[in-house]
């Protein structure tokens, strides 16, 4: 059975790094917001208010395998990861996966907070100055420390500097892929001189970007391009920092 994945039909967003996951490991889903009549973003609405369901998530993204649902992106991966062969066997080594996963998902929180300090009910332009202030913290602060700590986990992988875990590819690798992609879209400028102290960083990057399946979906119209709806969002004056 294909797997079902429940997002927003219409952005990257939180869903993405789920779904190059599936998309790297080739496995058979539905995006269930994205699809033709009966399925769609009504379709997605009507899992997410299901009130007899006995672990309701709380938001998109989440999945569902058969009768199982999970939400949050990182739990996502986790079960993913043990399905897809996208995880070592080690029981340690997938913790640290785990936390690799974790530690992106607060850079992505911090990238998505640049452009909505004030939080997601008041529009970008309702709050431009309080972005400005925290897309230069972001940017001089925030952005070198994760990255120099990426640069560190490649450089210090015991397995070897192609991976972030072990000497397989990991949802953790797609996700600092993602990452990358994300942060070079938002603030080119900040991100293209950070990169530029961690080539361990850049060379994992370029190496998911070429993997065969990686590089086909890229290519393809399922990859929804990058937009001032979404997480990573291009304003030019916050990336002058």
């Amino acid at each position: 059975m294909a797997y079902e994945l429940h997002y927003w039909p219409t952005i990257q967003g939180r869903g993405e790094f789920v779904r190059l996951a599936l998309e790297a490991a080739g496995a058979p889903y539905l995006d269930v917001a994205r699809g033709p009549a009966g399925q769609g973003l009504p379709a997605m609405l009507q899992h997410l208010q299901d009130g007899r369901q006995p672990h309701p998530p709380f938001a998109p993204p989440f999945l569902k395998d058969g009768h199982f649902v999970i939400g949050q992106t990182s739990a996502i991966l986790h079960y993913l990861g043990a399905e897809l062969k996208l995880l070592p066997r080690s029981e340690q080594l997938r913790a640290w996966t785990q936390q690799i996963q974790l530690t992106i998902a607060d850079i992505v929180t911090e990238a998505h907070d640049t452009h909505h300090p004030l939080g997601p009910d008041l529009y970008y332009e309702d709050q431009k100055p309080e972005a400005l202030r925290r897309a230069q913290a972001f940017c001089s602060n925030r952005l070198p420390k994760f990255l120099s700590w990426f640069e560190a986990i490649v450089q210090r992988n015991p397995a070897g500097t192609r991976h972030l875990v072990g000497g397989k590819l990991s949802y953790a690798d797609l996700s600092l892929f993602q990452l990358i992609e994300g942060l070079r879209y938002a603030y080119p400028k900040a991100t293209a001189r950070v990169l530029a102290a961690t080539p361990g960083v850049v060379a994992l990057h370029d190496r998911v970007a070429a993997l065969p399946k990686v590089a086909a979906y890229l290519r393809s119209e399922r990859r929804i391009p990058f937009s001032e709806q979404g997480i990573f969002r291009c304003y030019p004056e916050l990336d002058a920092c």
